[in-house]
């Protein structure tokens, strides 16, 4: 089978898996997504989405986070780990989404990955989710499952992502990786993928997998 037949077959099925796919970081906003997904660092979605909603009630703005003092900002996310370094950073961003950007999040990959505690993958989760502008993220689930299938051979993220970026249509890339993502909790999972009941099983070219 063609490389690039085995690939629209892999789209195909994970799009009739998971026909509605969208983030699960909750937002009401491309700023409260910036913080969100700033916070989703070594923590679950699920996590941050119970901490989330009292936090922005608390600090609506980037103005109220740049004021607020940082002990109370480590308080609110206490729970989702590292509260510290996150904090630091979320007070810091809102500082700089003041300085810079009139307080607006911008759309730019340049601009975001500028602000403090925001790398590609969280500047790429923004501009898909909240600016529907196509982007691959490549989180811990799409890497991994990105190489077992066979779509790039690299480890690191931003490698993955361009070589996902030429084999995967640009009007698809959004959806893709939340795609992967989605697949990637339910069934290709990191310690004992399920290949067993993989619908890409016969697809997959993981050399360690079970049938």
């Amino acid at each position: 089978m063609k490389n690039n037949t085995r690939i629209r077959k892999i789209r195909q099925i994970l799009r009739e898996s998971y026909p509605d796919v969208k983030t699960q970081l909750y937002h009401n906003s491309a700023f409260e997504l910036l913080m969100a997904t700033i916070l989703s660092a070594q923590c679950t979605d699920r996590q941050v989405n119970s901490v989330t909603p009292e936090l922005f009630r608390e600090l609506p703005t980037a103005e109220a986070f740049a004021e607020a003092p940082l002990k109370k900002i480590e308080k609110l996310i206490y729970s989702t780990g590292f509260y510290r370094n996150k904090a630091r950073n979320l007070k810091q961003c809102a500082t700089a989404l003041i300085r810079d950007h009139q307080g607006n999040v911008p759309s730019g990959l340049e601009e975001l990955v500028r602000l403090p505690g925001v790398g590609r993958k969280t500047a790429n989760v923004v501009r898909g989710a909240a600016f529907q502008i196509p982007s691959i993220v490549v989180d811990t689930h799409v890497a991994r499952i990105s190489q077992r299938l066979g779509l790039t051979t690299h480890q690191d993220p931003t490698r993955i992502e361009f070589d996902l970026m030429e084999v995967i249509p640009e009007k698809e890339w959004n959806d893709f990786s939340l795609l992967l993502i989605y697949f990637g909790r339910a069934t290709c999972t990191a310690r004992k993928p399920a290949c067993g009941i993989c619908n890409l099983n016969s697809l997959c070219p993981f050399p360690d997998k079970t049938v």
